[in-house]
């Protein structure tokens, strides 16, 4: 019985982490998570338009041929909100600073800037840009 109510909370807590893409920083979250810290570009892709789509598409087409797969060694990705700003009712930008630990040892600080915008009532990355 323990272990189906440990099954149980851990099920929850995986929902109550996944952001809500129906909000401007809920989507430009889903991203940074796709993007960054699953390495997942097809799945980040869905979150984008315009200019953001474009580097998207662009990273996808320079890694053609590169599997990132189950044995690949992703660094381990943490990120925590530093700035929100609005800039018009249906644009939001969002500063994020970020830790990037390596596998083989070693860590070094990011800073990702992420805007999003609004239209036709869904929430999209429209740009982003990476900072060291």
């Amino acid at each position: 019985m323990s272990i189906r109510i440990a099954a149980l909370a851990l099920a929850a807590l995986a929902v109550a982490c996944t952001p809500d893409t129906d909000t401007a920083g809920g989507v430009a979250q889903a991203f940074l998570d796709e993007h960054y810290v699953r390495m997942d570009l097809a799945a980040a892709l869905e979150h984008c338009t315009g200019l953001a789509r474009h580097k998207v598409e662009e990273e996808i087409r320079l890694i053609e041929g590169q599997e990132i797969d189950g044995t690949t060694m992703k660094p381990s990705v943490s990120y925590s909100l530093a700035e929100e700003r609005a800039t018009g009712e249906n644009r939001k930008t969002f500063l994020y600073d970020g830790e990037v630990r390596l596998r083989g040892g070693g860590e070094f600080e990011m800073r990702w800037m992420v805007s999003v915008k609004r239209d036709e009532g869904v929430w999209k990355v429209s740009n982003f840009q990476e900072m060291q």
